[in-house]
């Protein structure tokens, strides 16, 4: 198997890694009668108090939990199974999850190509629901890439910078395109399709700041008098406004529009008149003689805002769609921030002018979320009306909607803003897609609203537009309203009609008592390991067994493989039950990076505050310790231990940008990419210099996809100053590409130069792998071994794998075994090592370690895909196609649909074949292999018909 270097560089990129972002909460809990502080002091007070006593789990053998809760340790009680309930997801969730990607894949492939921005939207709603953010941001740039119409562009464009929280970095402008012209606000006001030059950097980096009003007044009133005075012995008419005759060409104004061409030129008295009365029209003296200077030079640069306005309403009532054109075109040109947006939207609206209401939409958007808590933003977007108003102007769309009401559920899922956007976003929906969508969100609002009717309402409209998984939430509703049996019913009848999954196991054991809901739990785990609340449930329920230990080792079962707040909060709970405070004060330190606001205890205490009252019974440590402490339990490869050690230092030193950074990396380890954005975008408001906050600007922007403008960050970066961190994400950029010779020696004497530059132990370990991973593909392995050994050296417990690796080249298996030994009797997270053990192994060794592999993580694929391949080998077809259909079930993968693919090839299921070939590229449509396999199996399937 060929060693990549992705596997080790950064650390970012664990095979196979567990994607998941789904996470179940506690229900609420019902209210308690003690205030806060109260309670907070009670804790304290006991807190204290238990100093002396072991911080170990042992002391449960003369404590019981019925006795701790009793000593007020717990004033919130233990979690109970009656609170717990899953979370309904947000997003859409096909029932059939391959055929909908087969298909997306098909219609993009063959729709027009201005078609193809609302299929890959639509491709958007689906990824949405998947694990790893990339595939949603890439399918939104493709979205974006092939829009035509302006509303498009400037929603699309908002949406990718939101997904940056641009709006987070100190010094960022919401205007400012950073130049790339795909998010450039001035490219997005340019109508028509863009081929792929459109990544290409724009030539301006942000507006152009305006010259003060009174010297473009100044500047006005002069080449206003130059144009009047101009050409006016030609003038052969006048009209007469007021006091003030202004002399113009007949021919000139007729030309503006059919109106003013019938008055002149046709059958009405004016036709013969030289002089013209104009008072009772609208217009003043100064914007008719703006208007006479149009008719003649057709520019608008020479007048003021309030002159162009006016024309703006005067050429709609003379329908002078020219002069419409220009003022609309210039009006735009003229917002650059929120003040001007909010003047200009309102004579937009009014107008109908369609260019000025996106550039002023497109304002309101780059400010988000702040600008959604403007008193204007209810009005203009939120109320019908607002959406009417909209419309007329050409930019109410289930697009515009759809972004609003995702950001609006992720500030506050109960707002009444929410469900305003919600219920606009359900009048805009015309597609199936659509309307399942819009519903479904609707009735989990609802339903967190505690509207149980409403959200019955919409989750079955959602089910009649075929959403079958909103019939999981007209269940929820039921059962909220007392009918459990009727729910029961429901989610019996789901399970009959289609094919069962996880999550309609999970959702009927609410409605079932003892072994049954024991069972269905179980189910649901087997089929889909992925979801949390089975764990959580049998968890709490061998508490309430007082099988404290048994507790604790259901729900590290979970935390093993997909790192979720609120499995955190439920073994934080357990320990402090158990008086384990430093294990609870590590799952809390954890959490909180994870999500700084969480709220424990059922939403009582925050908890930065449980942090505040276990610390001064937890032995303290100085910033020496921590980072001793650091390099122990990263040398044990204990992420989330050294996720608290981060947090502990960060308490102490909040503006480290280092500790940021070293915490995105610990985050992006564990699969929790949001928060590792939130850490990586930290670092870089804290830096202190510039050529620190180029190296994180880069890193976000390779992060979010943006490859070559990291490169050149990194560039930058380093021409200021060399340092080991720009070199090591020039080295990591180059490297994200399939390395020739030439390339892989760049990336060598990148990684050389990084290691010459001062940096701690733990990020030299991370080099001296990498670098030890590039020599192994380059095929030099006594270099690479060299740095392997050397990064052991310096406690880079991670460097036994690459180790392993050079040995088995050399073809010393033993060794390589021994190697990987070594590294799972280290690691405390060593599911990837059993499963880089059995590459070693005997075929008999090799599936025990994969099984434990899976056993520990089973989002891992590889095993899956050892497993099947064994059983091809052994003739069981049929066997090795249902074992990767098991973690295809739960984990559509590239390369666990290429091999299905190849499968169905084999034994001639050729329609097969092409639906996983093409369910597989809509993940990667790069993937060669997977279209030349689709090409062969369509080829076959021409022959036999």
């Amino acid at each position: 198997m060929q060693h990549n270097i992705f596997a080790t560089m950064r650390s970012l990129k664990i095979m196979d890694g567990c994607k998941g972002t789904q996470i179940y909460a506690v229900s609420d809990a019902p209210t308690t009668t003690a205030s806060g502080d109260k309670l907070i002091q009670q804790l304290q007070g006991h807190l204290r108090a238990q100093s002396i006593r072991s911080k170990s789990i042992r002391n449960l053998n003369t404590t019981t939990i019925a006795d701790v809760v009793g000593e007020g340790l717990l004033p919130y009680g233990l979690p109970m199974t009656d609170l717990l309930e899953p979370q309904i997801e947000t997003c859409l969730k096909p029932v059939d999850f391959l055929e909908t990607l087969a298909d997306l894949y098909r219609r993009i492939e063959t729709c027009p190509q201005f078609e193809k921005s609302k299929v890959y939207l639509e491709q958007c709603a689906v990824f949405r629901g998947l694990s790893d953010p990339k595939l949603f941001r890439r399918s939104l740039r493709s979205a974006r890439q092939h829009a035509v119409d302006v509303h498009s562009k400037v929603v699309l464009a908002s949406w990718l910078r939101y997904e940056r929280r641009e709006d987070e970095l100190i010094g960022s402008s919401a205007m400012n395109c950073r130049g790339r012209n795909v998010e450039c606000p001035k490219a997005t006001l340019q109508p028509g399709y863009e081929p792929e030059p459109v990544f290409d950097l724009c030539m301006c980096t942000s507006r152009m700041p305006r010259a003060p009003r009174e010297e473009v007044d100044n500047e006005t009133s002069m080449d206003d008098e130059e144009c009047s005075t101009s050409e006016e012995d030609d003038s052969d008419m006048s009209f007469i406004i007021g006091d003030t005759e202004i002399r113009c060409r007949r021919y000139n104004i007729s030309s503006l529009s059919r109106p003013f061409k019938t008055l002149l030129f046709g059958g009405f008295i004016e036709s013969r008149r030289e002089r013209i009365i104009f008072s009772q029209n609208g217009i003043s003296a100064e914007a008719m003689k703006a208007a006479e200077i149009f008719s003649r030079t057709k520019r608008l640069s020479q007048f003021p805002p309030n002159i162009v306005l006016e024309l703006l309403s005067f050429a709609n009532k003379f329908c002078c769609e020219e002069m419409k054109s220009a003022c609309d075109a210039h009006l735009a040109s003229l917002v650059c921030d929120m003040d001007d947006a909010l003047l200009l939207i309102e004579y937009g609206l009014e107008e109908i002018s369609y260019l000025l209401v996106a550039a002023c939409l497109q304002v309101f958007l780059r400010e988000l979320p702040s600008s959604i808590h403007s008193p204007h933003f209810m009005t203009i977007f939120g109320s019908p009306e607002g959406r009417d108003r909209l419309a007329m102007a050409g930019h109410a769309s289930f697009m515009l909607y759809y972004f609003l009401s995702q950001v609006a559920m992720e500030e506050e899922m109960k707002s009444n803003m929410t469900v305003m956007l919600l219920e606009r976003l359900g009048e805009c929906a015309v597609q199936r897609w659509e309307k399942q969508l819009a519903f479904h969100q609707l009735g989990i609002v609802m339903l967190q609203r505690k509207e149980y009717k409403d959200a019955k309402h919409w989750f079955q409209k959602a089910a009649e537009a075929g959403h079958v998984y909103s019939t999981v939430g007209v269940a929820r509703a039921k059962f909220k309203r007392g009918h459990k049996y009727s729910a029961y019913k429901m989610m019996n009848s789901l399970i009959s009609d289609h094919k069962p999954v996880g999550w309609m196991y999970q959702e009927r054991s609410l409605y079932c008592l003892g072994k049954e809901k024991m069972a269905d739990l179980t189910s649901a785990i087997e089929l889909d390991p992925t979801l949390s609340f089975p764990y959580k449930y049998r968890a709490v329920s061998l508490l309430e067994e007082n099988k404290i230990r048994a507790a604790i080792s259901e729900i590290n079962k979970i935390i093993g493989f997909k790192v979720l707040p609120d499995c955190l909060e439920l073994r934080a709970w357990f320990l402090i039950a158990t008086g384990d405070y430093e294990g609870a004060l590590r799952d809390i330190r954890a959490l909180l990076t994870l999500d700084p606001d969480y709220m424990m205890f059922y939403g009582n205490l925050h908890g930065d505050h449980l942090v505040e009252l276990l610390n001064p019974i937890v032995q303290q440590c100085n910033q020496a310790d921590c980072w001793m402490q650091l390099y122990e339990r990263w040398s044990c490869v204990d992420d989330i231990g050294s996720l608290a050690v981060v947090h502990h230092m960060l308490s102490n030193d909040p503006g480290k940008s280092l500790l940021r950074f070293r915490q995105s990396l610990l985050l992006l380890r564990l699969n929790c990419q949001k928060a590792a954005m939130r850490s990586l975008r930290l670092a870089r408001n804290y830096s202190t210099s510039e050529h620190e906050r180029l190296v994180y600007e880069g890193w976000i922007l390779y992060d979010t996809g943006h490859r070559e403008e990291a490169l050149a960050k990194a560039e930058e970066s380093i021409s200021i100053q060399r340092s080991f961190e720009a070199f090591f994400l020039k080295a990591y950029a180059l490297a994200d590409t399939n390395l020739d010779p030439e390339s892989s020696k760049n990336v060598i004497n990148l990684l050389e130069e990084a290691l010459r530059c001062p940096s701690d132990g733990l990020r030299k370990g991370q080099a001296l792998n990498n670098l030890g991973s590039v020599y192994v593909d380059c095929n030099k392995l006594d270099l690479a071994a060299d740095c392997y050994m050397n990064a052991l050296n310096i406690k880079h417990t991670r460097a036994h794998q690459g180790l392993a690796r050079v040995y088995y080249l050399k073809n010393q298996r033993k060794a390589a075994h021994d190697e990987m030994t070594k590294l799972i009797e280290k690691a405390r997270n060593n599911a990837s090592a059993y499963e880089k053990r059995s590459e070693y192994c005997d075929r008999d060794m090799a599936k025990s370690d994969l099984s434990m592999a899976t056993q520990l993580d089973p989002l891992r694929t590889y095993p899956y895909r050892y497993r099947a391949a064994v059983l091809m080998d052994d003739h069981k077809e049929a066997e090795a196609i249902e074992e990767l259909s098991r973690a295809i079930a739960f984990k559509p993968d590239l390369q666990l649909l290429h091999l299905r693919a190849a499968f169905y090839e084999s034994m001639g299921d050729y329609v097969s074949t092409v639906r996983d070939c093409e369910a597989a590229l809509c993940l990667d449509p790069g993937h060669a292999e997977t279209h030349e396999l689709r090409k062969k199996a369509q080829e076959q399937i021409k022959e036999q018909t």
